[in-house]
């Protein structure tokens, strides 16, 4: 392995007490670029071409207040497969706000726990105090890795060679861009949303396979709301208004608190190119979601499949150390419960149904994004550590069948978000592998697998060695190098 170190960055960061800057997530600030990674074990398939891109969020200042984990600067890992061979390097995303405070030397805003008026600076987003971090999550588009903020920040470009920085995405609108964008590979599409505390409160768009917005439109919601995710069909994006939003009169005296309100959740079906007038609405049970995974169109019916949370308002956590009782209860999936989960939309009648698929805690799901907006039969979630924002284990899902696979880390060892990772000429929709990086709070080191998902409980094919301990984060994406060379690919 040849490893290059970059430069420092200023770092002030001096308290480490946090439950959320040790362990796994413990602060990292190097940046480098390795070729050449050395194998742990197994052997590097030569049967994929591709890009692992991942994301960290990293404290780099002594916060103002109150930190949160979802408060840290973007950092982006990525890992490039060809020919038998892996190459890494790793880069903070460069946003205005962490430029601002690495010129300051001090942090300028403060976090989703901060008080009212604790920032310094004017802030982005739907929060409109916090600072753009560019932490939650990642895809590639049109040829660039993109990067975006859960609070509506305004997408970050990076070169996905050398994850270089490229400044901000000229598309994004004024009120910014929400975690979760989708893109469709065989479009080369990107469907996004926005929200914000203003009429009208959402937006719907769409950007090009070339980085142009070519559509954009408000979406007729009540009020403020606090959506995270979207879906999408061949035909129609999927929105949602669901019950857990900002409670109203905190809002009033500047607190950002949220509730659930006693309502049914909501799900608005738009055509992809469609406006505000266009749009059907089907309501469900009340829960919150996260995360969605995959959308298809089935005779009359869209049908959705995601992660529906039993409990979306758990409380605080017993046992968690003073102060952090109520942070750690809305961290710990075991205390939300999120179940994976089927809806039915009948466009014909007006009707939803809606089941659990499993009952066990699955989160973070990935499925073979060719498939994406069709029919697909196989989904890959994450096990959630009790108690904390960690994943130790995967399940494979044949959703047709209703079987499903486990695999479970070792003690002390925790994944990724894993994308599928289709073969070079795959067969078919399971042909692959799944792609994570671990963290191995046992021998401090971490490294990255690949799991072949026709063999899923055997366990991974290869353990690459990275040049350093990373820190734990929320998403990932894959991208074939056709795909980042092309800006689509041929449906399956």
């Amino acid at each position: 392995m040849q490893v290059e170190q970059l430069p420092p960055i200023v770092t002030t960061l001096s308290d480490l007490e946090h439950p959320y800057m040790k362990g796994a997530w413990t602060p990292m600030y190097g940046e480098v670029n390795a070729s050449r990674l050395a194998v742990i074990e197994g052997k590097i398939p030569t049967d994929i071409d591709g890009i692992y891109v991942r994301n960290t969020e990293i404290p780099v200042h002594d916060p103002i207040g109150r930190y949160h984990p979802f408060d840290g600067d973007g950092m982006l890992h990525l890992i490039s497969f060809r020919n038998g061979q892996a190459d890494y390097r790793n880069r903070f995303v460069r946003t205005r706000g962490f430029e601002a405070e690495q010129e300051a030397g001090r942090s300028l805003w403060g976090g989703l726990m901060a008080p009212p008026g604790a920032s310094l600076r004017p802030g982005w987003g739907a929060h409109e105090g916090l600072k753009d971090s560019s932490s939650t999550d990642v895809v590639v588009h049109a040829g660039k890795v993109v990067s975006t903020f859960y609070q509506c920040g305004e997408a970050y470009l990076l070169d996905p060679d050398t994850l270089e920085n490229q400044g901000l995405a000229g598309w994004a609108p004024i009120d910014g861009v929400s975690a979760h964008t989708k893109v469709d590979e065989s479009t080369g599409e990107m469907l996004f949303f926005n929200y914000s505390k203003h009429a009208p409160y959402m937006h719907y768009g769409v950007v090009d396979q070339h980085g142009k917005l070519v559509h954009y439109v408000p979406v007729p919601v009540p009020g403020p709301r606090l959506p995270h995710d979207m879906a999408f069909t061949r035909n129609y994006a999927i929105l949602n208004d669901l019950p857990l939003h900002w409670d109203l009169e905190a809002l009033k005296g500047g607190f950002h608190a949220t509730r659930m309100h006693d309502r049914a959740s909501r799900f608005g079906i738009i055509p992809r190119r469609g406006n505000g007038q266009d749009i059907r609405w089907f309501e469900a049970a009340p829960t919150y979601i996260l995360h969605f995974l995959n959308a298809y169109e089935e005779g009359d019916e869209v049908v959705m499949d995601g992660y529906f949370q039993e409990n979306p308002e758990p409380g605080p956590m017993r046992d968690a150390p003073r102060g952090f009782a109520h942070l750690m209860g809305f961290l710990d999936q075991h205390m939300t419960r999120p179940k994976l989960h089927r809806w039915r939309f009948n466009l014909k009648t007006g009707t939803t149904t809606e089941q659990h698929l499993d009952e066990r805690v699955l989160e973070f799901g990935m499925y073979n994004q060719r498939y994406a907006g069709l029919p697909y039969r196989y989904a890959y979630s994450a096990v959630a550590t009790p108690g904390w924002f960690l994943f130790d284990g995967f399940v494979k899902h044949d959703l047709v069948s209703g079987q499903s696979w486990s695999l479970q880390l070792a003690e002390g060892r925790y994944a990724s978000e894993a994308p599928f990772v289709p073969r070079i000429d795959a067969k078919d929709e399971d042909d692959g592998y799944l792609v994570s990086f671990i963290i191995d709070e046992n021998t401090q080191t971490s490294e990255c697998v690949l799991i072949d998902c026709k063999r899923f409980e055997a366990g991974p094919v290869v353990r690459i060695a990275l040049p350093h301990k990373i820190s734990s984060g929320t998403h990932s994406c894959w991208a074939d190098r056709r795909f980042v060379r092309d800006g689509m690919l041929p449906p399956p």
